[in-house]
């Protein structure tokens, strides 16, 4: 994959949205608008500062699940990179800690979103949540059934 399809550019720039604690996480606050109200100011930021891409993710959700989230989350991530999209005329790329990578691809293309990012797609890597394997053989079949060309960027030796 040439980055250039997704970015414009050979070596894009992307920001990341760092979402507020979501539902069902340990530090949700119980105000969705919250949760909204700063992802749009850090998009717009992000976007008027000049990046070439954003990547959304639930970083204040920890501790993570090691693989895959609550469906509240999924629905939330949802509606807000909808929202997201409409505030920017950049990529918009989604990653679902630690590493649900069927439910960021299901919402990137039920949404639009160019792209996602797994950290772990191929192999095993030992992380704070525990071993955690990668999935390749069963997202790459999952994106064919869906039908999607979402781009898949994926971490190598993940932090």
């Amino acid at each position: 994959m040439n980055l250039e399809q997704i970015f414009q550019t050979p070596n894009p720039i992307i920001g990341v949205v760092h979402l507020l604690p979501l539902p069902t996480s340990p530090r949700w606050g119980g105000s969705l608008q919250a949760v909204i109200d700063r992802a749009e100011q850090e998009v717009t930021a992000l976007g008027s500062g000049g990046v070439d891409g954003v990547i959304v993710e639930n970083f204040f959700d920890a501790p993570f699940t090691k693989n895959q989230v609550d469906p509240a989350v999924v629905s939330t991530m949802t509606i807000i990179v909808q929202r997201l999209m409409n505030l920017v005329p950049i990529p918009i790329g989604i990653n679902i800690l630690r590493n649900d990578a069927h439910s960021a691809l299901a919402i990137a293309t039920c949404v639009g979103a160019k792209f996602i990012r797994v950290n772990v797609l191929t192999g095993i890597m030992a992380t704070d949540q525990g071993l955690i394997e990668g999935q390749a053989h069963t997202l790459l079949r999952y994106r064919r059934a869906l039908g999607s060309d979402v781009k898949i960027l994926a971490d190598v030796l993940v932090k």
